[in-house]
């Protein structure tokens, strides 16, 4: 993709963007609203009784649980981002999203979408802690140290999506307001903006690639010492308690990072819009979706959660 725009196209100070969203007539359109309405109404439900189960039951106030129950915190938040105003734009004739609103739900999105990569490697941290150093783990990871891990990856979110939004939407736009995408991202507006755009792909491709790798560096290594000590244990079930714990975590790391460096961490993803499209539901619906239901299907300590709590409604 070029690097720069001609400079001498003629410029406009940009008030209102238009999301162009996917194409096709009315029938499409009603198949992807149901779509997305179905997968958003899933992903409130599932992260909202995941939190409310972590928050009741007192036996799953551990640092483990405390992690996931951020996670389904900033999942919740994450898709909320995209979705309500994906949704009323399919059956809306201008789509119109302002500058300001705009310039909003992307600085929400990345420091969310940031976020929860970190938010992965701490919890991969936690598991190498968890079983690599039993002995330590209740000093190492105290209630002190999880709060600060979590606020660190909020930080790191932050920090990352106030550079990357500074940058982007301090772009002069050429006169096209049309945004190839359905909802406000780097990729896409990089398309319509004017002059040099080498900085923000820069930018995009270094420090995307950046968290990615340095993330998922930090995963392999927790994890590999992790393979070693299992397969040091001599106990059946303790291998495959911790398999179906990591397993969880494993699955949720390889389906969010795998859509993001597809669309973020390699060259040539930003002139991918359509695929780009269907790649951007995965992860910013079909994850979130999803993440609840891989760590409480895969996670007797979930399941017998939510029993104990079925229990004491159908007792009252």
């Amino acid at each position: 993709m070029p690097s720069h725009r001609n400079e001498n196209l003629s410029k406009v100070y940009i008030q209102d963007f238009v999301l162009e969203g996917f194409g096709g007539g009315l029938e499409t359109q009603t198949l992807l609203f149901t779509l997305f309405l179905a997968l958003y109404m899933v992903t409130l439900l599932g992260n909202i009784l995941m939190i409310i189960i972590i928050t009741l039951d007192a036996r799953l106030h551990s640092p483990m649980y405390f992690f996931l129950k951020n996670l389904s915190f900033v999942d919740l938040c994450y898709s909320s981002v995209i979705a309500p105003n994906a949704l009323a734009n399919f059956f809306s004739s201008s789509k119109v999203i302002t500058f300001a609103g705009c310039a909003t739900q992307f600085f929400f999105f990345s420091l969310l979408a940031s976020t929860e990569c970190f938010l992965l490697g701490v919890m991969a941290y936690d598991r190498f802690m968890a079983i690599c150093n039993p002995l330590h783990y209740p000093i190492t990871m105290c209630q002190s140290t999880c709060t600060r891990l979590v606020l660190g990856a909020y930080c790191g979110g932050c920090l990352n999506s106030v550079v990357q939004t500074s940058f982007t939407f301090h772009l002069s736009f050429c006169s096209s307001n049309s945004i190839n995408h359905f909802f406000c991202d780097v990729p896409p507006l990089l398309q319509i903006a004017c002059g040099n755009t080498a900085i923000n792909e820069l930018l995009l491709f270094g420090i995307c690639g950046l968290i990615i790798v340095g993330v998922t560096f930090v995963i392999l290594i927790s994890y590999g010492y992790i393979t070693v000590t299992i397969l040091r244990m001599r106990s059946g079930t303790g291998r495959r308690k911790i398999f179906s714990t990591c397993g969880s975590h494993m699955t949720a790391v390889t389906l969010f990072f795998g859509t993001l460096f597809v669309m973020y961490a390699q060259p040539g993803a930003i002139e991918s819009m359509e695929q780009g499209k269907v790649i951007s539901v995965f992860y910013t619906l079909v994850i979130p979706m999803l993440n609840p239901l891989i760590y409480s299907l895969r996670n007797k300590d979930v399941k017998e959660a939510v029993q104990r709590l079925g229990q004491i409604h159908r007792a009252m």
